[in-house]
């Protein structure tokens, strides 16, 4: 996020150029030892204030983030409820602490009440608590107070619970997506919700030609550096990681070591992981983690070239990360004695986890391959997973990511729990409870009654995972065979057998 408006009282504006282009370089230790500089000297910068707001931020130094944007309040910066929405995203997304995320958009609010990004965020975070009406009347209040904005109708329409939809919102999107407004990201995150409409009214052909040209449009609102699957430099990963020596696992924690115990569930995107994770929460001893960002930023800032950084790391080096690791889950969920890690791309890092913790629990979660990749490319993926955008692309991704997985149990065999979508929606009970065996938690048949609202689920499975089991979703890809024909014969020898059970 940018910076408010300059300040306009005198001040080092060399020393100021200079900090805000270490932040524009990303140096960021650099520059927020230069903004504390200024400000020791100037502490009436609230525009300084903001700036280390953004690169403590950026650096994972939240508390000292969250200190920083309120000196820039107290100093009177321009904008202020832009420092507010600044906080409210660290409290939601970084801190996992909802009520005062939505505390501080309530004050952006109280300060400008047709502050969109405010709206959107705070009906955002009521998706995210399963609060569905809530939501929908903020989306609206945008809507009133900006009739252009598309994100809102977008995220209006996806609101509508399952089942056929209103003629009327789907001729209201296709109008939407024509208006010469609307640029290509618009006419993406449009392009994805009309694709989602077309489905549930059982208009096939028609859902996926929305969803065609909503990953055109994704493609092209992305920057270039990003926009390209290269599926060589994905195999060259693979072998990298199949190749890579694993270092000689850390020892266990001792049996009065303190601090959660943490799960990590992995797979595929769109494979089931968010609904596992629910379903693991919703025993008392268990804390749903989401998708957190821990391990690709340890990767980032501690281990580069990964994987090969392993072979050569320390035993005191690889038990400070660890350690960590601990500390982190422990401060996000006090009291918790499990945690669950629900990035789906973690399986990235299963050699990672089995030498910081050995005791840890990896969950791998498995759909249907065709269903799979069809529900990735149904789904607005950030573009930094650009094998989303194209389906043979992702076809190309599943067959890796299963390389990978093979190698990965072939090393650690038991260390690694299976868990089947399909074989879950057909037998909720038996599936679920054998799932809890394995992970050697206490099963109760009431954890398969997932809360409606309350638990925030961050993830674009969030109304899916508060439903009540369904099978509509298994087995999806039997609707677009004529689509799909070209990913089935390129991931034959994947397929499960004609005729097996699903």
């Amino acid at each position: 996020m940018s910076s408010p408006s300059t300040n306009a009282t005198p001040a080092p504006a060399p020393l100021i150029r200079e900090a805000n282009a270490l932040r524009e370089a990303g140096r960021l230790t650099e520059a927020e030892a230069a903004y504390v500089r200024i400000l020791e000297r100037w502490p009436a910068l609230p525009d300084c204030w903001f700036n280390l707001g953004v690169v403590q931020r950026r650096s994972g130094r939240y508390q000292a983030a969250l200190a920083s944007y309120q000196e820039a309040l107290a100093r009177g910066v321009a904008g202020p409820e832009e420092v507010y929405l600044n906080r409210a995203v660290i409290y939601s997304d970084c801190l996992r602490q909802d009520e005062a995320a939505e505390r501080e958009l309530r004050e952006a609010l109280k300060l400008n009440p047709s502050y969109l990004p405010a709206l959107l965020n705070l009906a955002n975070l009521h998706e995210d608590r399963g609060q569905r009406e809530e939501a929908r009347t903020l989306y609206g209040q945008a809507l009133t107070h900006d009739p252009m904005c598309f994100l809102a109708l977008a995220r209006l329409s996806n609101l509508l619970p399952g089942g056929a939809y209103d003629p009327g919102l789907i001729a209201r999107l296709r109008e939407a997506i024509a208006r010469p407004e609307a640029s290509a990201a618009d006419r993406a995150q449009l392009g994805f919700a009309l694709g989602r409409a077309l489905d549930a009214n059982g208009d096939y052909g028609g859902a996926f030609s929305a969803y065609q040209a909503a990953n055109r449009d994704s493609r092209a609102s992305a920057l270039p550096a990003v926009v390209r699957y290269d599926r060589a430099a994905q195999e060259q990963v693979t072998e990298q990681l199949i190749a890579a020596a694993t270092p000689r696992p850390l020892a266990p924690p001792g049996a009065d070591a303190t601090g959660p115990r943490p799960i990590f569930v992995c797979g595929m995107f769109r494979s089931g992981s968010t609904l596992t994770e629910q379903l693991i929460a919703g025993h008392p001893a268990v804390a749903a983690g989401g998708e957190l960002d821990l391990l690709p930023r340890m990767i980032a800032s501690e281990l580069l070239p990964f994987p090969d950084s392993l072979a050569t790391a320390s035993q005191g080096k690889l038990m400070q990360l660890a350690a960590h690791y601990r500390d982190r889950i422990a401060a996000l969920f006090p009291g918790a004695a499990y945690v669950t890690d629900k990035r789906p791309d973690n399986f990235f890092c299963i050699g990672l986890i089995k030498t910081l913790f050995p005791d840890a629990l990896i969950v791998h979660t498995t759909r249907d391959p065709l269903d799979t990749c069809l529900s990735v490319y149904f789904l607005h993926l950030d573009h930094r997973m650009s094998y989303g955008l194209d389906l043979m692309d992702t076809g190309h991704f599943y067959r890796q990511y299963r390389r990978l997985m093979a190698h990965w149990k072939r090393l650690f065999g038991a260390g690694i729990v299976d868990f089947d979508y399909d074989a879950l929606v057909r037998a909720p009970e038996a599936t679920a409870s054998a799932l809890f065996g394995s992970l050697g938690l206490d099963w109760d048949p009431r954890f398969l009654e997932f809360p409606r609202s309350g638990r925030a689920i961050k993830t674009a499975s969030v109304w899916q995972a508060r439903e009540p089991l369904y099978r509509h979703s298994s087995g999806r890809a039997r609707h677009y065979a004529r689509q799909l024909a070209p990913l089935r014969e390129y991931l034959a020898d994947l397929l499960p057998a004609a005729g097996a059970d699903r």
